[in-house]
């Protein structure tokens, strides 16, 4: 214990350096801490890091008081002007106290301090994961131990690792080594783990008090393992014997107590060919059972036969718990398919599990991203997914709990400005960009505030299947148009960076789903004139199933349905595409610049004063996203930051000269 309050001391009085932090000098009176305790105090003293390490105190005891549930997680941390005391029930409620105090830490010319308060907290959800799919797009090692790292910062305790899919058996078999050759993989061919690469990356996780868990995806999503073993059908008779021994290989690397679950995969078993014997799944699990493990299967799945233990996943609406089963929830947090300024809110207004917390049935849920699209490089993963923000604001929710149960009301708009609901949400905004700027230079964290950016909306008219067809709104901005027989009005205040006009899951937005064409309308203040990089963006694409939404646009368009853009009455070119026109099902072909937070800005002109913005947002019948996407940034190497002392107004009459 001696050693880890000096390992600890040490790493607080230098650099929090487990998240690539750059130092901060700001003095801050309270800190944005994410996830945000449960019971939080301050108590305006501070505690000077250079003190002695007999000041700091941390021990296990026996309970803590006023801690409800997931005891064994809780801590209790009490931070005044001459002593740091932090208690626990177990190891793993100690390290979680630690991350808390790593984030209370700031410079002071004269050394580093952390802020004083009295916290007791604990987790809402047993389980808090995230999970990568390795099996389509291999991600070294030392990739993974860069996410492993972000999630013990923010107390996330699962690491779910998706390690087979139909590219390519990423996990190394020594009874069946022809898994692993190239020849089997149709992406990353030849990159997989070895057992002692594997190894490593439990005990890497275990290190941080995370529980690694193994899938080895069947029978669906099975091609390479058919591939290599040379059968057409998962019903071969060989692999009655095959699949039993690669689980027990697997479980035969790491102890059960060190590696508790195994997950089956079991999803998407769309083919006759993908249909195992009868009897394979049911004899599966016994057999992982018997090996001390517990077993996970996705929902909605194939049934098995006499499965009354297994751990449920669920991974889409149409996944419903399983009467009696524990279950994991997985449905509304595909990284893959959110755009970061339009995603994030909806992991934070989501419930998991539907609740706001968890129990014995209610385990908790895993964050995914599932890069389905075959990618370049391996940083693409990270660079073209909202990764880091999600993870954090996932951290928040599956710790903190979501108190308020909204149903699926705000996981497509923001409530209304005067809502208490919308103030949380900013408070969640401003501790969120601190920690961006703090603790992610130089890493892939495209969120920009956007609680402050207003639009009106109009539409739809109907374009009669002309997507080039024109609007009076082009011509002049009025509180109300006639247009073939009909009266538009505009709807005002819609908060956001990104909005959805309709939300491709249905969820509940500002219209009713249906074709035509929208405007959007606002107005930007601006201290100077000034050029600015502006992200832009339409009916933004999914980072699966190809260019869902297809075809990619050709040169010098937004969009396949032709958006525009004005900004005090000029046009706003499009990007000059570096894969123009690519169809839908080009899954094969890594992405480059399609999405607007990973390409090249676009430049703006801002004149001192007011500048009128206008978007022009046709839809067709086919539109999958449905959005738009316009946000002023900073761009400082690879950092992304707010544009300062912005006004946004988006009032239709407006006093230009208050």
């Amino acid at each position: 214990m001696a050693n880890t309050i000096k390992y600890l001391l040490l790493l607080l009085a230098t650099t929090f350096t487990v998240l690539h932090i750059s130092c901060d000098t700001k003095e801050r009176n309270k800190p944005a801490l994410i996830p945000l305790p449960q019971k939080l105090q301050w108590n305006e003293q501070v505690f000077n890091l250079k003190d002695s390490s007999n000041s700091f105190k941390q021990r296990i005891v026996p309970q803590i008081e006023g801690v409800p549930f997931n005891k064994e997680e809780a801590y209790k941390l009490i931070i005044t002007n001459d002593s740091v005391v932090l208690e626990a029930t177990s190891t793993k409620g100690l390290f979680w106290g630690q991350q808390t105090i790593k984030q209370l830490g700031y410079n002071k010319k004269n050394g580093r301090y952390l802020t004083g308060c009295t916290i007791i907290d604990w987790p809402a959800f047993k389980l808090r994961g995230f999970m990568q799919d390795v099996g389509r797009n291999y991600q070294s090692l030392s990739m993974l131990k860069e996410q492993i790292d972000v999630l013990a910062a923010y107390k996330m305790n699962v690491f779910h690792l998706h390690l087979t899919d139909n590219p390519g058996w990423r996990l190394e078999s020594k009874i069946y080594p022809q898994l692993n050759s190239p020849e089997s993989m149709s992406r990353w061919a030849g990159q997989y783990y070895t057992q002692e690469e594997f190894i490593d990356l439990v005990n890497y996780c275990s290190q941080r008090h995370i529980t690694l868990i193994p899938e080895l995806d069947l029978p669906g999503h099975s091609r390479a393992l058919r591939k290599a073993l040379q059968v057409e059908t998962m019903k071969d008779p060989l692999l009655k014997k095959v699949i039993p021994e690669l689980f027990n290989e697997l479980c035969k690397l790491v102890p059960a107590d060190k590696m508790p679950f195994i997950h089956l995969g079991t999803d998407e078993v769309w083919h006759e060919y993908e249909q195992p014997d009868p009897e394979l799944l049911a004899a599966l699990i016994e057999n992982i059972k018997s090996r001390g493990r517990e077993v996970i299967v996705w929902r909605p799945g194939i049934e098995i036969k006499n499965d009354s233990s297994s751990v449920t996943q669920l991974w889409s609406t149409a996944g419903s718990p399983k009467p009696g089963h524990r279950y994991l929830d997985s449905r509304l947090n595909y990284l893959n398919h959110l755009d970061p300024l339009s995603g994030i809110p909806q992991l934070y207004f989501d419930r998991i599990c539907g609740v706001a917390h968890g129990d014995s049935v209610k385990l908790g849920g895993i964050l995914c991203c599932w890069n389905d699209n075959n990618v370049s490089n391996e940083y693409d993963i990270l660079k073209q997914n909202p990764v880091y923000p999600g993870i954090l604001t996932y951290s928040e929710i599956a710790w903190k709990g979501q108190q308020h149960n909204t149903e699926d009301k705000y996981l497509a708009m923001f409530p209304d400005f005067n809502d208490p609901l919308f103030s949380e949400y900013c408070n969640f905004e401003s501790r969120l960009i601190e920690h961006r700027d703090k603790y992610f230079q130089n890493k892939p964290f495209p969120y920009i505030r956007q609680t402050e950016m207003e639009w009106s909306i109009i539409g739809p008219f109907n374009h009669q299947d002309d997507v080039n067809r024109s609007f009076p709104v082009e011509d002049s901005i009025c509180e109300k148009y006639f247009v073939d027989s009909l009266e538009y009005n505009w709807k005002e205040r819609i908060i956001g960076g990104t909005v959805h006009l309709q939300h491709f899951f249905g969820y509940p937005s500002y219209f009713p789903k249906a074709s035509g064409t929208y405007y959007a309308f606002t107005r930007i203040w601006s201290p100077k004139t000034q050029k600015l990089d502006v992200w832009i963006g339409f009916h933004d694409w999914s980072r699966s199933g190809g260019r869902r939404g297809g075809p990619f646009p050709d040169k010098k368009e937004w969009h396949n349905t032709n958006p525009k853009v004005w900004v005090n009455n000029q046009i706003i070119e499009a990007p000059n595409w570096q894969q123009p026109n690519l169809k839908t099902q080009t899954e094969e072909i890594p992405f480059v610049d399609e999405n607007y937070f990973f390409r090249q800005a676009q430049s703006i002109e801002l004149k001192k004063g007011w500048n009128a913005v206008l978007l022009k947002i046709p839809i067709k019948n086919n539109t999958w996203k449905r959005m738009f996407t316009f946000v002023p940034v900073m761009k400082e190497g690879e950092n992304f930051s707010e544009v300062r002392n912005l006004i946004y107004n988006s009032e239709i009459k407006l006093d230009t000269k208050k």
